[in-house]
């Protein structure tokens, strides 16, 4: 199992440079590769072109870019672009977001997300392929080529949870990156869902890679607090409720890996059991100890 670090967004009239210096010791330290979200400050692919074109040597990847507000076309022409300023080093992460941003931020209709994903997959992938692509959906239509460089092996990763979504991932993409998922859903619930779709594809094995918030410290109790502080609203939106659910989970701060190095190293190797191929840190509060501790997976 791979072990990566998922990237805190910056503040500060110097945020591209920060993020660069976060780029540059996640690759000194060894990491095998970093992560930036999408939400609402720095665009993720414009951010990674900037700052990581000037770090070799790590993968670098969205975790994740919403599909709606992009054109399928015009997000593999940018996804393109940032692969070649990253000399072939992106993953490319999508997913739907959420039903409160799409339609009460954007305005866009959130009728029929899955519909609407294996569409989006069905024009994006073979763009980035470099194929020429006549597609006509119920949502979606696309009648283009792209000549920009960078086509060919650019990893697609669809934040999946449900089950229709682990088939569109598994089928149609290079596997699932989650969020707020614990080892027993990946096993009993991800991984086979994932894997399944991508044998029954002809595809390769997946990559399935979870990102989840780390506190390497004796003070479990108050870390703990602390996740539930930091993370609260992902237990109130209904698909992280739902992998919360099925793992057995009061909230985010009961799949937070949280503990001294022994307990942190076997929640951790119980994620690779159940079948995850990287495991992406999100470093949250105990920051030096819990680096010093990751840095003796690698």
């Amino acid at each position: 199992m791979r072990i990566g670090l998922s990237l805190g967004e910056p503040g500060g009239p110097d945020e591209l440079r920060n993020l660069r210096d976060q780029i540059a010791r996640a690759a000194d330290d060894g990491f095998s590769s970093a992560w930036l979200s999408n939400i609402f400050g720095l665009d993720a692919l414009t951010a990674l072109a900037v700052a990581g074109n000037q770090v070799p040597g790590i993968e670098l990847g969205t975790s994740v870019v919403p599909v709606y507000p992009r054109h399928p076309a015009a997000l593999a022409q940018q996804a393109l672009t940032v692969n070649a300023a990253l000399a072939g080093r992106l993953a490319l992460g999508v997913g739907l977001s959420h039903k409160v941003v799409i339609e009460g931020m954007y305005g866009y209709s959130f009728d029929r997300p899955a519909r609407y994903m294996r569409e989006y997959l069905s024009v994006l992938v073979p763009l980035l392929r470099g194929e020429q692509v006549a597609f006509e959906g119920e949502a979606l239509t696309a009648r283009i080529g792209l000549t920009t460089p960078g086509a060919g092996d650019l990893p697609v990763l669809v934040a999946a949870l449900a089950p229709r979504m682990l088939k569109l991932a598994g089928e149609l993409a290079d596997g699932t990156v989650l969020w707020m998922t614990g080892p027993k859903t990946v096993a009993e619930h991800i991984a086979p869902a994932v894997t399944e779709a991508a044998r029954n594809a002809g595809r390769p094995a997946p990559r399935i890679v979870c990102v989840l918030p780390i506190c390497v410290t004796d003070d479990a109790e108050g870390a703990r607090a602390k996740a539930a502080e930091l993370f609260a609203l992902y237990g109130e939106l209904p698909s992280y409720r739902a992998v919360l659910d099925r793992e057995g989970a009061a909230g985010p701060a009961d799949v937070a890996i949280v503990g001294d190095e022994e307990s942190a190293s076997a929640r951790i190797g119980a994620l690779a059991e159940a079948g995850v191929t990287d495991f992406v840190a999100a470093v949250f509060a105990e920051g030096r100890r819990t680096r010093e501790f990751l840095k003796t997976l690698l």
